[in-house]
């Protein structure tokens, strides 16, 4: 799951030496921070959130096949 949040991303900004991916391990839960350059966080966004929105979603379809709850986070 996470090497498909890190394609998506590297695919979709600029500098590529400043994307992070954390995956942190709740009890019943699964959080990806993502964080990226400044002038990146737009894209990452996309108008009115769309794009991350879109994000979340197909992260989420991922995790509900393998029975896991997902969160993904952008941070700027």
């Amino acid at each position: 799951m996470k090497d498909i949040l890190e394609n998506i991303i590297l695919n979709l900004v600029d500098n590529k030496e400043a994307v992070e991916i954390k995956e942190l391990n709740e009890e019943d839960a699964i959080i990806f921070e993502v964080r990226v350059a400044d002038g990146d966080m737009g894209r990452i966004i996309g108008k009115q959130g769309r794009l991350a929105k879109s994000i979340r979603i197909l992260i989420k379809a991922i995790a509900t096949k393998e029975q896991k709850k997902v969160s993904v986070e952008f941070i700027g």
